[in-house]
């Protein structure tokens, strides 16, 4: 898609994925990478359920017993953890990820975080892949070591909080998905 005239390049990132995540609205069927840690982060991207429950897709996350129960059922792809200053399992993901994306060919990688996130959203940005980050909710005050990590390479990056929008000037407030 040729970049709209006088759009710098974020902003015509962010009109493809925006594109994209509408037509996904509009019934049309689309690939989906849902990457994320457990505990919260998965229950986060697992709250939008109505939405990727309609699409085909594969998870990446670490195998634990809330992923297992989860999306155990699901296509899932279990990543390397710890990710927390571990520099070995970074590139191991980094890795991971460049298999995962080559493989499935997803339209779009969607991710609330956490250390798994960048690893993903780094490759897809390599792949010419669309990326959606979602900003957890309880971070007001402060923006998350991901959240800076993929803000940048963020095709759409949603938040919580009206709050947060100081952190994040290019974000979209979506609501709370508690």
């Amino acid at each position: 898609m040729p970049r709209p005239r006088g759009a710098l390049p974020s902003e015509a990132a962010a009109a493809r994925a925006r594109e994209g995540y509408d037509r996904a609205a509009a019934g049309a069927r689309i690939k989906l990478a849902l990457v994320c840690s457990p505990g919260g982060h998965l229950a986060q991207l697992y709250r939008l359920r109505p939405w990727w429950g309609e699409h085909e897709r594969v998870w990446v996350t670490f195998r634990k017993p809330d992923s297992e129960s989860l999306v155990g059922d699901e296509d899932v792809v279990w990543a390397y953890h710890p990710t927390t200053r571990n520099l070995p399992n970074l590139l191991r993901n980094l890795w991971l990820s460049w298999r995962v994306l080559r493989d499935h060919r997803p339209d779009v990688v969607v991710s609330s975080g956490a250390g798994v996130a960048f690893p993903f959203f780094l490759s897809a940005r390599l792949l010419g892949i669309k990326t959606v980050y979602v900003e957890v909710y309880d971070r007001i005050d402060s923006r998350t070591l991901t959240g800076r990590l993929c803000y940048p390479l963020s095709d759409l990056f949603l938040l919580q909080w009206d709050e947060q929008r100081r952190l994040y000037p290019k974000g979209h407030v979506i609501g709370t998905l508690l």
